[in-house]
């Protein structure tokens, strides 16, 4: 398939190819490492790292795999998850959580052994927000660690999540501060922007947009890329046609359940709880729907059961079942 690049300058972070190519390969690992140290904030500082194998096992012959996207180490031997998610899921903490338990178990050392861990950091990008409103609008940055519920102290401080919720980061590029503001503001844009801003002169940056130009791509990575666009296009599409025939769904029965307590309880007090109870049953099943008919597309294209699994939001089970 060949790739447009009349349309974008610059490759989009979000796809499969174009996260990888920034974060994911030896010679772009300049990138990673100052992305991970504007995360840190200097809690710590990153001079080097080395990837290790994305694609792990569990103990077992029948144990669920994880493949991540990318997976490092920092010289002091600690852990880093990355993982861009391009779409909500059901059960994505959980998910997050249980790719945490490889880093930590592949720790463990034959015979006599003290159990001492390095620190293992998990970092989802997320391509979309938490729902149900559960941060406010303006917190898109969240670091989670084992916390005492009684003094809120960190009860153990090597397992960190972090999460970066990118729709709601909206600065401007007058408004960037910090060297995180420019990561985020570069993850979030790169893909419309026609040329660098001269809000990012720092040398990173200049290694960022030379691999990001589509123009100098091979003719290889400009096909790779192509299909990885469409794979991502064809998702979102999906979502947002999953939440439009949800609302529509939700909305009918809503309205019929609305009305029905309504002669009983008030018209107006059905109406209210008939709605919301509609909408959220709709919009369940419409993103299921759509999930089901994305990972059916996706198999259609050759793509692995792992990675339908990972961006449908299906189980492997049940995506070998379609």
């Amino acid at each position: 398939m060949e790739y447009d690049d009349n349309k974008e300058r610059y490759i989009n972070p979000f796809t499969d190819f174009g996260f990888k190519k920034l974060f994911g390969t030896e010679m772009n690992k300049e990138l990673l490492i100052s992305f991970l140290n504007a995360l840190l904030e200097g809690k710590e500082e990153i001079d080097d790292i080395k990837y290790r194998n994305t694609e792990h096992l569990g103990a077992g012959v029948k144990d669920r795999k994880a493949v991540f996207d990318v997976y490092c180490e920092n010289a002091s031997g600690e852990r880093f998850i990355v993982e861009m998610q391009k779409a909500e899921q059901d059960y994505f903490k959980d998910r997050s959580v249980f790719y945490s338990t490889f880093p930590i178990q592949e720790q463990a050392k034959r015979g006599e052994w003290d159990f001492q861990l390095k620190s293992v950091y998990t970092v989802g990008i997320l391509d979309f927000v938490f729902p149900n409103n559960e941060y406010s609008p303006g917190c898109y940055h969240h670091t989670v660690k084992l916390v005492d519920v009684e003094d809120k102290h960190v009860f153990y401080n090597k397992l960190t999540y972090v999460y970066l919720e990118m729709p709601k980061f909206t600065k401007k590029e007058d408004e960037l501060a910090t060297m995180f503001d420019k990561w985020l503001y570069v993850l979030r844009n790169l893909s419309r922007l026609l040329e660098r801003p001269a809000a990012l002169q720092e040398r990173v940056f200049t290694r960022l947009f030379e691999q990001a130009e589509i123009a100098k791509l091979t003719k290889e990575e400009r096909d790779e890329y192509a299909e990885s666009v469409k794979v991502y296009r064809d998702l979102i599409n999906v979502v947002n046609t999953a939440e439009r025939k949800g609302k529509k769904q939700g909305f009918a029965e809503g309205r019929a359940e609305g009305l029905a307590e309504g002669i009983e309880k008030g018209l107006a007090e059905g109406i209210e709880k008939g709605l919301a109870e509609g909408i959220e049953k709709g919009l369940a099943e419409g993103r299921y729907a759509a999930n089901v008919d994305n990972a059916r597309k996706m198999k259609a294209d050759g793509l692995p059961p792992e990675l339908v699994a990972k961006y449908s939001g299906l189980s492997i089970d049940e995506v070998e079942q379609l």
